[in-house]
């Protein structure tokens, strides 16, 4: 069984085991969350909520706070003797999804 659920202002297929990465949120580890599930599936058949499936949840486990990738964003500015290196990591919320139910 899958599901689609919102959060953080985006979409995400799930299913039970999966690990996600979420902005940041302040919560600490071993907290848990629940979503809204827009559309639930299993061997085929789909449940596409209006907007939220009724009575169906997910619950995930927040496991820490972690930081992604480092990125590198240089400016430049051609004549001027102009540049600037800086760089970037996106600080995201660790989650496993630990239940998906129909209800």
């Amino acid at each position: 069984m899958y599901a689609i659920i919102g959060a953080s202002g985006k979409q995400f297929k799930v299913e039970k085991g999966d690990f996600i990465y979420l902005d940041k949120l302040e919560n600490n580890a071993g907290d848990e969350l629940s979503f809204d599930v827009l559309l639930l599936g299993e061997d085929g058949n789909a449940t596409i909520g209006t907007p939220t499936v009724a009575g169906a949840k997910v619950v995930g486990k927040v496991l820490g706070q972690v930081k992604g990738e480092k990125i590198i964003v240089y400016k430049y500015k051609s004549k001027k003797n102009e540049r600037k290196r800086q760089g970037h990591r996106q600080p995201y919320t660790k989650v496993e999804i630990t239940q998906v139910t129909a209800g």
